[in-house]
C-alpha cells in the first residue's frame, strides 16, 4: 500500500529516524499473539477501510460494524474499547487505531516522517490545521469560523479565499477536518480525532520552542496543548 496516497492520513514525526517503515509488516505478525481471529479480521477490515483510494472521504467503519465483526452484543462498550488498546500497545510504533466518536469512524493512522507526509499537505495546510487544532482542541472551541480563519491568515480577497478553501479542501480529503453542520448559515470547520492526532508531541514541541524562540520541557509543552486529554495515548 503506497503510504502517502493511500493510507487515510499520515502522522507527522519532525525526527525521520523516529519511525522504521520497512519493518511495518514485523509488527503486524506480532498481532496474532494478542488478537483472537474475529479481532484480527476486524482489524484488517479496518484497514482496508482506511484507505483514501479505497473509501475517498468515507473513511474508516463505524463503531456497530466493527462490533458485528468482533461478535460483541451492542452493549458490550468496553470490549471495543479493549480491542482498541491491545492493537495499538501491539503496533503503535507504525499505525495508531483511532475511533472518532463525533463522526462514529474507527480508523487506522499509518505514522511516517515529516518529510514523507509533506508530499500530502502543503505548509499552508499545516498551518491551517495547527491553526483549528489550536482553536478547538487546546481553547475547547466546538468549530472554527472562515471567517476567523481569514482574519488569522490574512484579509479578505477574492484570491486567498480561494487559496484558502482549497487547502482546507486537502485538509477535509485526508479526514483532517470536516464541515461544521449548524443552523447558520456561516462556513465552519470541524477538528476530526484524525486532525486531532496528526500532530505528534515532538513535532509540537519544536513547533512551540521555535514560536517561544526557547527550548521547553516536554511537559511544558503537553500541559500548553492540554495532550493528556487524549488518555495517555501517544500520537505522532
Amino acid at each position: 500500500m503506497n503510504q502517502t496516497d493511500n493510507m487515510l492520513s499520515e502522522q507527522l514525526e519532525p525526527n525521520d529516524s523516529y519511525v522504521d517503515n520497512h519493518r511495518p509488516l514485523a509488527a503486524m505478525a506480532q498481532l496474532t499473539a494478542v488478537l483472537s481471529p474475529d479481532e484480527e479480521h476486524a482489524f484488517m477490515q479496518i484497514m482496508f477501510s482506511s484507505s483514501a483510494t479505497v473509501r475517498n472521504d468515507n473513511f474508516g467503519l463505524p463503531r456497530r460494524e466493527v462490533m458485528r465483526l468482533l461478535q460483541l452484543k451492542p452493549e458490550e462498550i468496553d470490549a471495543f474499547h479493549q480491542f482498541i488498546d491491545r492493537v495499538n500497545q501491539s503496533v503503535a510504533r507504525y499505525f495508531q487505531l483511532v475511533y472518532d466518536e463525533r463522526r462514529d469512524q474507527t480508523i487506522l493512522l499509518m505514522r511516517v516522517p515529516a518529510r514523507q507526509a509533506k508530499d500530502m499537505l502543503s505548509a499552508e495546510s499545516l498551518a491551517l490545521l495547527m491553526f483549528i487544532f489550536y482553536h478547538q482542541d487546546v481553547l475547547q472551541n466546538e468549530f472554527t469560523l472562515f471567517t476567523q480563519l481569514l482574519e488569522a491568515f490574512g484579509h479578505e480577497t477574492l484570491d486567498i479565499r480561494r487559496k484558502m478553501q482549497a487547502n482546507l479542501s486537502a485538509l477535509m480529503r485526508i479526514g483532517a477536518i470536516t464541515k461544521f453542520e449548524s443552523v447558520s448559515e456561516e462556513e465552519a470547520y470541524e477538528l476530526t480525532a484524525i486532525g486531532s492526532r496528526m500532530f505528534g508531541n515532538s513535532y509540537l514541541k519544536r513547533f512551540a520552542e521555535f514560536s517561544q524562540s526557547q527550548q521547553l520541557h516536554m511537559d511544558e509543552v503537553l500541559k500548553f496543548f492540554k495532550r493528556y486529554n487524549l488518555g495517555g495515548a501517544d500520537t505522532l
